[in-house]
């Protein structure tokens, strides 16, 4: 998981401009980290509060923020796309029948969670395209429940993504797995073993960022 921000990208020129991580923003649950290491890149709010001191910091931040947006609405309208497809149509081939109960609901709930995803990241971007540095600095130093609001802005549609995607993937391995063929059941099992090694991949190197931030900001303190 790439971070966002970078100590170029957020150095403030002068050092008197620079003011300190509120305590409010240093004080976080567990739930909060894991959301802001999911939302920003880092599991504390330090790089992202610096930007917040520079303009140029906060455009360069805001724009790639709506750069995942970008890709978060075109990945949810082609999963809306297929899913429609496979909804409307019946299966051209017999040995693999994704019009059962199990597999068409999973499609059903992947065709509506697009939608949504598409919904929220549509709205999310407006807000960051609005966003102002100094209203949103001064908001986050009361911390409370615009800091959660903050960053289910950026986790929430992708969260949503990522559920109609593996709705559309659990369909298909429900109807591969149900197939008669041997052959398409061989080629599902593979699939599934690809997908888990994918997944423990992307958990551990999310466990990894996550435990290095947690080490560097216990350092760094002493």
């Amino acid at each position: 998981m790439a971070s966002f921000y970078s100590t170029q990208s957020c150095a403030i020129t002068d050092p008197r401009a620079f003011e300190p991580l509120p305590n409010a923003l240093c004080r976080t649950s567990l739930i909060m980290r894991v959301l802001r290491l999911l939302a920003l890149g880092h599991p504390n709010l330090d790089d992202h509060w610096k930007s917040l001191q520079s303009e140029q910091a906060f455009e360069t931040i805001r724009s790639r923020l709506c750069s995942i947006l970008t890709s978060t609405i075109a990945t949810a309208s082609v999963l809306l796309a297929i899913s429609s497809v496979f909804i409307s149509m019946s299966s051209p081939v017999s040995y693999f029948d994704y019009t059962l109960p199990v597999p068409y609901s999973l499609l059903f709930i992947s065709l509506m969670l697009a939608m949504i995803a598409m919904l929220k990241s549509g709205s999310s971007m407006i807000c960051w395209w609005h966003a102002n540095r100094h209203w949103t600095r001064e908001q986050l130093k009361q911390g409370g429940c615009f800091i959660l609001s903050y960053l289910l802005s950026i986790v929430t549609p992708i969260f949503f993504v990522g559920l109609s995607l593996h709705c559309f993937m659990f369909a298909m391995l429900v109807a591969g797995f149900s197939s008669q063929s041997m052959i398409c059941r061989a080629a599902t099992a593979l699939w599934l073993i690809a997908y888990a090694v994918n997944i423990g991949t992307i958990l551990i190197e999310a466990m990894w960022k996550y435990a290095t931030s947690l080490y560097q900001r216990l350092t760094g303190s002493m």
